[in-house]
């Protein structure tokens, strides 16, 4: 009686230690394992920003809203694709027009998961787009985490190459044949005909030396504003009604009736000389023969010519 007490307090132990290891297992897959998969982003409307399956307290919470969808019309259909790249320890999801974000690829209890930026605004050199900049992600010390988009020439599309080259700032590489094509990238073509006619006339001001170079510079990015290829930071103050007037066209304005004046100055100080019989060398402007525009000033606005994005 005592021996089968005793086998059946030993069979009694060996059962709960196994149960024990493998509630211990149980408890390391939960916890590591399906935890870890969960931070990680595959698609903006099923994980990550706007799965609505994980609890709001798991989900990664950017700080704005995306910007509105702008620039090429050819590159508006990658809005809702995502595409990603992983690196040494780190997945990093571009999805354009969206966010990034960057995604730790272990399964620690603390893996970071974080938004490296949220879609703002284009970057704008010489009137072509060249870039995508991501701003707002997450905090990094004093400032928030952002990224900026290459867009490079490419025969597929993808996520190419993530750096870091200073602090809290990103620049991604994505490659795609959508940029191929010499005028992809133009910011001209992109504009609505109101707005491509201020560009018209905003450029034959500074031609005919009514604006100066900052002037023209104001303007333009006035323009890219509206349009929504750069992100407005003017501050909209509602006048009357009677006084509402188009800060452009004032500004024009303006500077067509100081040349005005100044001509009529011009032509009083020239017929005060000849009154007087002072000679002058110059010819009024009236009298100047026509002024021939070459060929450079005929290009499209921005077309700088091929766009090496090889």
């Amino acid at each position: 009686m005592r021996y089968l007490f005793l086998r059946c307090l030993l069979l009694a132990r060996v059962m709960l230690t196994i149960c024990m290891m493998l509630n211990l297992y149980l408890s390391f897959i939960v916890s590591h394992g399906f935890a870890g998969k969960m931070k990680i982003v595959e698609e903006p409307n099923t994980f990550g920003l706007n799965n609505p399956f994980m609890a709001q307290g798991s989900r990664l919470q950017p700080k704005v809203a995306p910007s509105p969808v702008s620039g090429p019309v050819h590159l508006h259909h990658l809005a809702g694709k995502c595409f990603s790249l992983t690196e040494s320890a780190y997945k990093y999801e571009f999805c354009p027009f969206h966010n990034v974000t960057q995604h730790e690829q272990s399964f620690r209890w603390n893996a970071y998961s974080g938004i490296l930026g949220i879609w703002q605004e284009w970057e704008v050199t010489n009137n072509t787009f060249t870039g995508m900049w991501m701003r707002d992600g997450d905090t990094c010390g004093t400032r928030n985490r952002e990224t900026k988009v290459i867009l490079v020439c490419s025969n597929t599309t993808k996520l190419s190459h993530v750096s870091e080259p200073s602090t809290c700032v990103y620049s991604l590489t994505f490659e795609t044949p959508l940029v191929c094509h010499p005028h992809s990238l133009l910011v001209y073509p992109t504009l609505n005909n109101e707005l491509q006619k201020e560009w018209d006339e905003t450029e034959q001001a500074r031609y005919d030396g009514l604006i100066t170079e900052q002037g023209y510079n104001n303007l333009l990015r006035d323009i890219f504003e509206d349009s929504g290829v750069l992100k407005s930071h003017r501050v909209n103050v509602s006048p009357p009604a009677a006084e509402v007037v188009s800060e452009k066209h004032n500004s024009l304005q303006k500077c067509e009736e100081n040349n005005k004046r100044q001509r009529e100055e011009i032509k009083r100080l020239r017929a005060l000389l000849t009154q007087h019989n002072i000679s002058f060398a110059s010819q009024p402007d009236d009298e100047k023969g026509p002024v021939s525009v070459t060929t450079k000033d005929q290009h499209l606005r921005g077309d700088t010519g091929l766009i090496d994005l090889l």
